[in-house]
């Protein structure tokens, strides 16, 4: 089993913009940056068709938030789902996701396989034993 480290804490938003204002302006986050990602590697990684979504990373002293506004024209799905607002998610970082992937116990469920996002990044979901979103990525 390969060493995990985490990477970010994920909120699904339904305004990105202003969620950064409340969490930059009313908490004192600094804002690391901001970036959009979508591409049919993206939906399938998520597991949500056609899904695109806008992206702030924030500075917490050293924990990382990841704020999430997803496409609303991206195929809304019942609760549970990364895209809903309100949707939380644990990130975790790997040097070697392929590996890592190919090491989990075949009772863990997956979204999907490994996928190389449009901003390059490798991502994976899967769940928890409650239903938990955590994503595993290698940049």
């Amino acid at each position: 089993m390969q060493d995990l480290t985490a990477h970010h804490v994920g909120l699904t938003v339904s305004d990105l913009d202003r969620a950064v204002e409340f969490y930059r302006d009313t908490l004192g986050l600094d804002v690391l940056s901001r970036f959009s990602v979508g591409g049919e590697a993206f939906a399938t990684g998520v597991g949500i068709a056609g899904a695109s979504a806008d992206f702030a990373h924030l500075d917490a002293d050293g924990a990382r938030v990841e704020l999430v506004e997803y496409d609303p024209e991206s195929d809304r799905h019942p609760e549970g789902r990364v895209n809903q607002p309100g949707a939380t998610h644990l990130g975790l970082e790997v040097d070697d996701l392929d590996g890592f992937y190919a090491g989990l116990p075949e009772d863990v469920p997956t979204i999907s396989e490994p996928q190389t996002t449009e901003s390059g990044t490798r991502i994976c979901f899967l769940r928890d034993p409650d239903g938990h979103l955590v994503e595993v990525l290698e940049l």
